[in-house]
């Protein structure tokens, strides 16, 4: 089978596929539609129900425009969602690599404590998870630090930021006791000052919610026109008037239901942001980093320096 075979039937899988798609949301509102439009068809040959004057009652081009401005902005608010985490990832990746490499060790428990630091920073994106999605704090908080911390967690209501104190007084101890210098501390304080800016930059998407009268309006005039469709259409389609009806329909409700599923792009929704999968990202990144052997570090805290 050539690669263009392979690529066809992949886009015929793609667009049979109903899971991930909006069809089991709006399969109602369109099922009504077509059983709507099949009872016009059964009243036209004995009423007139025939209007043509309710064509202009909602015009094409403005529903049009309103659905594509109501995509487009929970688009917007779903890409700058993945750009934020974008920027998470890469920050943890650094701020890690950092900590790990440029913190001297003083004592043998030092690197127990820096590497309960890097899980920190693990910690921290997997509370923002759990924040965003307004979940309590889990097993998978509880894995990444001790019982202590993980019982003060549980009694505190924004743990993102709980955890970037403790990530700020870890970098304001070693330096204190001369594990880091103050060029050092200042770099890694502006990484984890990053971290929270991603932080208020999720809040204000997640509290930002598209206005309730815009979206009270758009449902009022998608009810109206679709209501209004088949006395359009009976008098030329007539018994075919229902299954068209309900395949407009499909269209538009199936657009308006996408820019609801994308504009929380938090949530567990299959078109939401894979939050799971970047946490556990960086989870693997800070594991495969503590693993690396004395000479490797060296090489790679000088590699660090150079640049």
């Amino acid at each position: 089978m050539t690669e263009l075979s392979i690529e066809k039937n992949q886009w015929l899988q793609l667009a049979l596929r109903v899971k991930g798609s909006v069809i089991p949301g709006i399969l109602p509102r369109v099922l009504f539609c077509g059983f709507f439009g099949l009872l016009i068809s059964i009243l036209h040959p004995s009423i007139p129900v025939n209007w043509p004057i309710l064509s202009s009652v909602v015009p094409n081009i403005v529903l049009g425009l309103l659905l594509v401005f109501r995509t487009n902005t929970a688009y917007d608010r779903f890409w700058e969602g993945r750009k934020l985490w974008g920027v998470l990832v890469s920050t943890a990746r650094n701020f890690s690599r950092q900590v790990w490499v440029a913190v001297d060790e003083k004592e043998p428990k030092d690197e127990k404590e820096k590497i309960a630091a890097l899980r920190l920073i693990v910690a921290f994106a997997v509370a923002l998870k759990l924040h965003l999605r307004k979940e309590p704090v889990n097993e998978e908080l509880q894995a990444l630090m001790g019982s202590d911390r993980f019982t003060t967690l549980r009694q505190i209501k924004h743990t993102p930021l709980t955890i970037a104190f403790w990530l700020g007084d870890y970098l304001q101890e070693r330096y204190n006791r001369g594990c880091l210098s103050i060029y050092q501390l200042s770099e890694m304080k502006n990484l984890l000052d990053k971290m929270v800016d991603v932080l208020g930059g999720c809040e204000r998407i997640l509290k930002t919610p598209i206005p309730l009268a815009y979206a009270i309006h758009i449902k009022q005039l998608l009810l109206l026109y679709c209501v209004a469709l088949p006395f359009q259409l009976v008098s030329s389609l007539h018994w075919g008037t229902g299954p068209v009806v309900a395949l407009i329909s499909f269209t538009l409700f199936g657009i308006e239901e996408i820019g609801l599923e994308i504009e929380d792009p938090f949530g567990h929704d299959p078109n939401d942001l894979p939050l799971d999968a970047m946490c556990t990202t960086i989870l693997r990144n800070v594991e495969e980093l503590t693993s690396l052997s004395p000479a490797v570090r060296q090489d790679v805290g000088q590699s660090a320096i150079s640049k």
